[in-house]
């Protein structure tokens, strides 16, 4: 039995607003906030199988995300007002070396890079956030490491880009891309993943371990949860059963 996806975190300088900027811009509803975390949820028919979690932390943004969203659009009307949405909340268009694509990039107001899709159909069932992505240098290797960290199946590959989609069919999928930057700081999102109920997580950070992953200390002191870097360094967290 594999571990599940459970969360894609952020950390935060203002966890708390920047929460309120991705509720806004998605439709979501915060389901939990305390000074530790605020979690925000999607609507059941998004499909969504994670929650999107804001975490506090002192350390500034360094650098371009190696992970980031990618929302999807009905059609260029539609793509259009959901950027010219997030930039009424605070968001700015970025240049990340993309060149002429026709998809926008944009950040958040804490810097974090999320791109606005064109109309793809194969994003039709994955509601307001089309992907999950990962930068990668190698997309086959990551995405078979995660596939076995989550239990998706890689279901399409090209040279520069491998594919993980939930076995439900729904919700967003989990893209690993390539890139020729190697993972040089702490990554400001990441992703959990937890154990079923029924299973033990020392085992599965064992069968993680086995499979290229290593446990990591990024000063998170004495916790529950177990934290590991996967197979290119990214940072993710293995928690208790649930």
């Amino acid at each position: 039995m594999s571990t599940r996806l459970i969360n894609v975190v952020v950390d935060a300088a203002d966890s708390a607003a920047l929460a309120e900027f991705w509720v806004n811009l998605l439709g979501w509803r915060v389901s939990l906030a305390n000074d530790d975390e605020v979690d925000v949820v999607a609507p059941p028919d998004d499909g969504w199988e994670f929650d999107l979690v804001f975490v506090p932390v002192a350390s500034p943004k360094v650098g371009k995300n190696r992970v980031h969203l990618d929302l999807s659009s009905a059609s260029p009307d539609h793509q259009m007002a959901i950027v010219a949405h997030a930039e009424s909340l605070g968001a700015t268009r970025v240049d990340v070396g993309q060149g002429t694509v026709p998809w926008i990039v944009l950040a958040d107001p804490e810097g974090n890079e999320f791109c606005v899709l064109e109309h793809r159909p194969e994003y039709a069932a994955s509601g307001a956030v089309a992907a999950v992505v990962l930068d990668a240098e190698n997309p086959l290797r990551l995405a078979e490491f995660w596939s076995a960290a989550s239990g998706w199946p890689v279901v399409e590959t090209t040279r520069w880009t491998a594919s993980l989609r939930s076995p439900s069919g729904r919700g967003p999928w989990l893209e690993c891309i390539h890139t020729g930057e190697p993972h040089r700081v702490k990554n400001r999102v990441h992703l959990d993943v937890a154990p079923p109920p029924e299973d033990d997580q020392r085992a599965e950070v064992t069968r993680l371990v086995e499979l290229g992953a290593r446990k990591v200390d990024v000063g998170q002191g004495s916790v529950p949860w177990q934290v590991m870097a996967d197979v290119e360094g990214n940072e993710f967290c293995v928690l208790t059963p649930r």
